[in-house]
């Protein structure tokens, strides 16, 4: 008798180098993003998910996040899995039947707090903006004096559609004083913009490894605070997901032991990135994310193309942009890929595509081809650009206003 099914085909693919294009695209979508090469050496190693090695790294990516998530906290996790796991793990842990949470809505991301809290049984609200604005703290002041809730979400930056929470350190405040727990998502500005965890008041914040942070993609950070970590003890079991389980999660991040088989690769690549950020300093990266997002906007602007997003609410590291009129969206991104190896990003809905400002995209020549790309794709699409002026500005900003920065 054979050992196996003959009628099950033995498949023959290609190999993974004749699947990859020749040429690799630059990502310059709203992520994952490009490594840098220490990065892409960290995360071809493997190593033992348990023993003195991994407990080293474990513990130095505990010391980098507080200084990234500018914390103290010491209830920090990384999670195999993609930043929506992060965010299942907040809501998984916090909220229970009979538990109330106000979601802040800007966005196809800010509502999955909204969908994940309904399936562990919370009661949910939804507090939604103006198209193309962030729910303003005067609209949650309001919201939370006509009712008790347990825990309020929102996004620091909303990736589908470039929309900036200005005043996430107003909203946090309130939340506080209403007596509830505040939870960020900060998955594509972690990083790139000033995000105070203890400063502020956020109770829980959570990332993932593949936007701001410049490493691969699988891995995800989050960070609660004592009194976040106090309300989740009294969770009345049993928990949703075993894998999410914080206190479980307890076990491998505090205290060296099995929980579940950790990311090896993924939390070598994520050490590294964190040790970049460190040596870079938050200071100087804030500032490289800044300059580097205003002048492509500059050079878009130029050329003629339309920012969606208004400049008071408008995200800095993933940038929206209109579709002009007769423009086939999704024609021009493939012709940026295939004839300039660039690679943006589609929409979730709206009308645009969008570009990402994090990390490694932040870097001077990946913004001139870039925009190039760009402006001839949409020339193409038979749309009257100036693709000269929009270079033209671009090149200017960089000389006024980032000269050693980027």
């Amino acid at each position: 008798m054979s050992p196996v099914d003959c009628n099950i085909k033995r498949p023959t693919p290609p190999s993974i180098i004749q699947v990859l294009p020749a040429e690799p695209l630059l990502l310059m979508g709203a992520g994952p993003v490009p490594v840098p090469a220490e990065v892409a050496r960290a995360g071809s190693m493997v190593i033992n998910h348990l023993g003195d090695t991994m407990n080293l790294v474990v513990d130095g990516v505990k010391e980098m996040a507080r200084y990234v998530f500018q914390t103290c906290d010491d209830k920090i996790y990384g999670i195999s899995g993609p930043s929506s796991a992060a965010m299942e793990m907040a809501m998984g842990n916090l909220l229970w039947p009979g538990r109330k949470v106000l979601v802040l809505k800007m966005g196809t991301f800010s509502n999955r707090f909204a969908e994940m809290a309904a399936g562990v049984g919370a009661q949910v609200e939804v507090l939604e903006a103006a198209d193309g604005q962030p729910v303003p703290a005067e609209l949650v002041e309001k919201k939370l004096a006509q009712g008790q809730y347990d825990v309020v979400t929102t996004v620091q930056g909303e990736t589908s559609c470039g929309v900036w929470t200005r005043d996430l350190p107003t909203i946090a405040c309130l939340a506080h004083q209403a007596g509830a727990l505040m939870v960020v998502d900060a998955v594509c500005t972690l990083s790139t913009m000033p995000l105070k965890k203890d400063e502020w008041g956020i109770d829980v914040v959570f990332t993932g490894s593949q936007k701001g942070l410049s490493s691969l993609p699988g891995v995800a950070l989050i960070a609660f605070s004592d009194a976040a970590w106090e309300l989740l003890q009294r969770h009345p079991g049993p928990k949703p997901h075993w894998c999410l389980d914080v206190t479980r999660a307890q076990n491998f991040w505090g205290n060296h032991t099995y929980h579940y088989t950790a990311p090896v690769t993924g939390l070598l690549a994520l050490y590294e990135a964190l040790r970049l950020i460190c040596e870079e300093k938050l200071e100087h990266r804030f500032a490289r994310h800044r300059h580097s997002s205003l002048a492509l906007q500059a050079g878009i602007a130029g050329m003629g193309l339309n920012l969606s997003i208004a400049l008071e609410h408008r995200l800095n590291s993933v940038l929206a942009i209109d579709i002009p009129t007769g423009a086939d969206g999704a024609r021009a991104r493939r012709y940026m890929a295939e004839c300039f190896k660039v690679q943006i990003s589609e929409s979730y809905g709206r009308n645009i595509v969008r570009i990402g400002q994090m990390g490694e995209q932040c870097r001077s020549p990946n913004l001139f081809r870039t925009l190039h790309a760009l402006g001839v794709a949409f020339t193409h699409e038979g749309i009257k650009l100036d693709l000269s002026r929009g270079m033209a500005e671009l090149e200017e900003y960089l000389i006024q206003h980032a000269a050693g920065v980027l």
